[in-house]
């Protein structure tokens, strides 16, 4: 099966968006790092369906228990706050998370505030980032 390219055809607007994440937990994304990080070969984000931020402690907390549930190795360039993220709507499954960062894109791409944390590391666990360069990403829902 050949791999299709991330096709995005419209963005949820603000109150689709609020609508999507009812019962969200968070959502994990993880891409292909840059090649010249072969000891963490996976880009991580974790998009906290909150817009608070969150207690070092606990922020702390929360990375490890991620990191250990997920058999994560060698986190590297941890970034964690509120950062804008948007979601797009294309020939995926489900809503694809959109970090932004560009001034360019939160002035034209409707988002909320969501506490993110981006890092590189490795695991066996996200072998389609990992071996076959793929991005994905899941949604983890409140039990």
């Amino acid at each position: 099966m050949e791999a299709k390219a991330i096709q995005t055809l419209s963005y949820l607007e603000h109150d689709e968006i609020q609508s999507h994440l009812s019962g969200v937990s968070y959502i994990i994304m993880a891409t292909p790092a840059p090649e010249q990080f072969k000891e963490t070969p996976i880009h991580f984000t974790l998009f906290l369906n909150t817009q608070v931020s969150l207690p070092k402690e606990i922020r702390e907390a929360v990375f490890e228990k991620f990191l250990n549930e997920n058999k994560i190795k060698n986190p590297n360039e941890v970034m964690s706050q509120i950062m804008p993220v948007g979601f797009s709507q294309g020939t995926h499954e489900t809503h694809m998370p959109l970090l932004l960062v560009k001034q360019e894109d939160m002035r034209n791409i409707p988002h909320i505030p969501m506490f993110v944390i981006d890092f590189l590391a490795d695991s066996d666990n996200f072998s389609e980032a990992k071996t076959n360069n793929l991005t994905g990403w899941s949604y983890i829902y409140e039990s």
